[in-house]
């Protein structure tokens, strides 16, 4: 599949425009420095859809990551094995004018968004590619994949970063939802400092405002665990079985 640019329509342009300044204006000041820096770096603007080629020239050129486009979710062998070789999926279709505010599916915008600017930071798609090769190595075995989805799930969907002692977003979930980025603003919010342990055992739901948010010091902290994960997960498989 690929991206076929030329079909995008002027509710499409007007739908990535409307999301883009709405976000851009929720984000200024509660987003990672790092996500509004990497904006930049791959020159997303309001008045253009991103051209998943151009794109990839870009993240090539920074860490050697690549966009592949898909048509929906992927099923999890598709999309581990591709990121395990550094390629992002993400659709190519946008949600409609009535849709701004709730959608079931992830449609481009979140994909996009939420996830892409990221990928071309060394550190963030270590740990992204680290998550993908313990993955690999337990396709057959729902329960890891299920453990490593709460993983995947507390920070590379929904995870803060305490920069300049404050906390900021860098998961593509709040990063693409007004309301989850107003949400875990509120000092009801649970943030919890990063562990492993911890996030392993904490179930979560896809259909709802998160309850809780985990917190990382810094991107190399999340590649720097990794091992630990790796470890804890195989713990746990074990204690399964036994």
């Amino acid at each position: 599949m690929e991206q076929l640019y030329q079909n995008y329509t002027e509710e499409d342009r007007t739908v990535w425009r409307t999301l883009f300044d709405r976000q851009m204006k929720n984000l200024e000041k509660v987003v990672s420095q790092t996500y509004l820096d990497a904006i930049e770096v791959v020159n997303f603007r309001n008045d253009k859809i991103p051209d998943f080629k151009e794109v990839d020239e870009i993240l090539g050129k920074t860490t050697g990551w690549g966009m592949h486009a898909v048509p929906c979710i992927s099923e999890q062998r598709e999309f581990f094995e591709l990121l395990s070789k550094k390629r992002f999926t993400a659709t190519t279709w946008l949600r409609k004018m009535s849709q701004l505010d709730y959608l079931e599916e992830p449609d481009m915008f979140h994909d996009v968004f939420g996830h892409v600017p990221l990928l071309s930071n060394a550190a963030y798609t270590g740990f992204f590619q680290g998550i993908s090769e313990i993955a690999m190595k337990h396709l057959n075995d729902p329960k890891a994949i299920e453990l490593l989805g709460r993983i995947y799930w507390f920070t590379i969907e929904f995870g803060l970063i305490r920069e300049n002692d404050k906390l900021k977003i860098y998961g593509a979930g709040v990063i693409s939802s007004s309301g989850e980025t107003e949400y875990c603003q509120k000092s009801e919010t649970k943030w919890i400092d990063f562990d492993v342990k911890q996030i392993l055992a904490s179930p979560f739901s896809t259909d709802k405002i998160q309850d809780k948010y985990f917190v990382i010091e810094s991107f190399d902290q999340l590649f720097n665990s990794l091992p630990l994960i790796e470890t804890e997960l195989n713990t746990l498989l074990i204690g399964m079985r036994a």
